[in-house]
């Protein structure tokens, strides 16, 4: 139910690198393939430096629905992805744990969500221990629908 595009609407985490560079975030939408039924497969669509980049990641299921690893490079790259809420027409909030940290993406099926669920959102991310000042929203304009071959990353971002 998760197949099909999505725009990154807003998030909320930690991160000392979005906090420093917050004002250039990027409208960034990502379309999701199921594989074998179970896995996911994620193509991420944004700007870097003004060019279109794919960004390709492979979401494993992990013990319980809803759940998936996302296995990043390098030593203590698992990511743990949960699927917190969604009504799959509209909007999706998903959890990545990292270590001790965690972040919490809001997707939506267009640009703009409801204040009900934008109010959904930012009560999980109080519930995770994050604030306001954490919460980050992603432009709704300017959006790439694809990169050419010399722009794919395969992995983390």
């Amino acid at each position: 139910q998760l197949a099909g595009k999505w725009f990154l609407v807003g998030m909320a985490s930690r991160c000392s690198y979005l906090a420093e560079h917050s004002h250039e975030l990027e409208a960034t939408a990502v379309t999701v393939t199921v594989l074998d039924g179970q896995s996911l497969a994620i193509s991420t669509f944004r700007k870097l430096d003004g060019m279109c980049w794919e960004i390709r990641q492979h979401y494993l299921p992990a013990q319980a629905h809803g759940r998936f690893l996302l296995k990043g490079r390098g030593y203590g790259g698992k990511v743990g992805v949960v699927v917190g809420e969604t009504d799959h027409s509209s909007y999706a909030i998903l959890y990545y744990q990292k270590g001790q940290s965690i972040s919490v993406k809001l997707y939506g099926r267009s640009v703009r969500v409801s204040d009900a669920v934008v109010d959904k959102f930012e009560q999980r991310v109080s519930a995770v221990g994050l604030s306001e000042d954490m919460t980050y929203y992603f432009p709704t304009y300017g959006f790439c629908d694809s990169a050419d071959e010399f722009h794919v990353l395969d992995g983390e971002l």
